[in-house]
């Protein structure tokens, strides 16, 4: 075969290659979720989607046990984030910094505080009991428990 025939084909099979591979991992075997996490101290034991919204969106600051919630949020440069909020609040990253914009300037309410990395998260949240975060469900430890898996 001629050199200029070679290159389309190859680029071909590789698209075929890759799109294939995109797809396997489609299936629930590579699918991760997210889960919200409290220590394992806590007596929280289950969340619902609203609850954890209205958390995250300072509309409430009890956790369902009554006691004060910490929320905690992972740095703004990461996925998680941003997936986290379209699943649990239907907001993008541009709805949240309006919503938290007019909050924050009304004086009304301060958002999450923010971590840089998800093994700090687990710790300050296995160190107190009326926290919640959310990470991937694979980092899940014995010093933190799911409460809520968001598909």
């Amino acid at each position: 075969m001629h050199a200029s025939r070679i290159r389309p084909l190859r680029a071909l099979l590789l698209k075929a290659f890759f799109g294939l591979c995109g797809s396997l991992c489609l299936t629930p075997i590579c699918e991760a979720h997210l889960v919200v996490i409290v220590s394992h101290k806590s007596p929280v034991t289950t969340m619902t989607k609203s609850q954890v919204a209205d958390i995250y969106l300072a509309r409430t600051a009890q956790l369902p046990d009554g006691t004060e919630a910490i929320p905690l949020d992972q740095a703004d440069t990461g996925a998680n984030r941003s997936e986290f909020y379209e699943i649990v609040t239907g907001k993008s990253p541009a709805q949240l910094r309006a919503y938290w914009s007019k909050l924050i300037f009304t004086g009304s309410a301060q958002p999450p505080r923010v971590f840089n990395d998800v093994a700090t998260i687990k710790r300050f949240i296995a160190d107190h009991p009326n926290a919640l975060g959310y990470i991937d469900e694979q980092e899940l430890d014995p010093s933190v428990k799911a409460v809520l898996v968001l598909r």
